[in-house]
């Protein structure tokens, strides 16, 4: 018998970006820095906002696929605070890329866009938020980007 491995949707997180700031060519890739600031969440376990500070760091591989980390907060709607840290890829044909790049629209199911979001909070409501694993399918769009969280049963 193989193993089953099973996840349920839990939320989505809308964040709203700002312009690209690159700190240039590293050799491997260009790093690239953008900004998060705001946006919302949605869920039936989990309702808020997200914070307006915090970034995305990346780095546009030389094929133009890109390794992202982001970290940001989210305030609930009953004033919890959580740390978010988000990794993960996003990669597709150049020109599709190029396309998302230059702020037009591209079908997201064109993209190859997933992260593992890890969450911290002292709040004891959301606890099961440190208690298991989180993947998610992310699109970006020209001003925002939106991750549908799946927690890992």
């Amino acid at each position: 018998m193989e193993p089953v491995l099973a996840t349920r949707y839990a939320f989505t997180i809308t964040a709203h970006i700002a312009g690209v700031t690159s700190a240039g060519q590293l050799g491997y890739g260009e790093r690239r820095i953008i900004p998060i600031t705001g946006g919302d969440v949605r869920g039936k376990d989990l309702s808020g906002k997200v914070l307006g500070f915090g970034a995305d760091f990346q780095i546009v591989r030389p094929d133009s696929s890109i390794d992202l980390e982001a970290k940001y907060a989210i305030e609930t709607d009953d004033g919890a605070v959580i740390y978010v840290e988000n990794r993960g890829i996003r990669c597709g044909p150049s020109e599709l890329i190029e396309r998302l790049n230059r702020g037009e629209a591209v079908d997201p199911a064109l993209i190859y866009f997933r992260t593992v979001p890890r969450f911290e909070t002292g709040a004891a409501k959301y606890r099961w938020l440190m208690q298991s694993l989180f993947v998610a399918s992310a699109a970006r769009h020209a001003s925002r980007v939106v991750i549908d969280v799946h927690q890992v049963l």
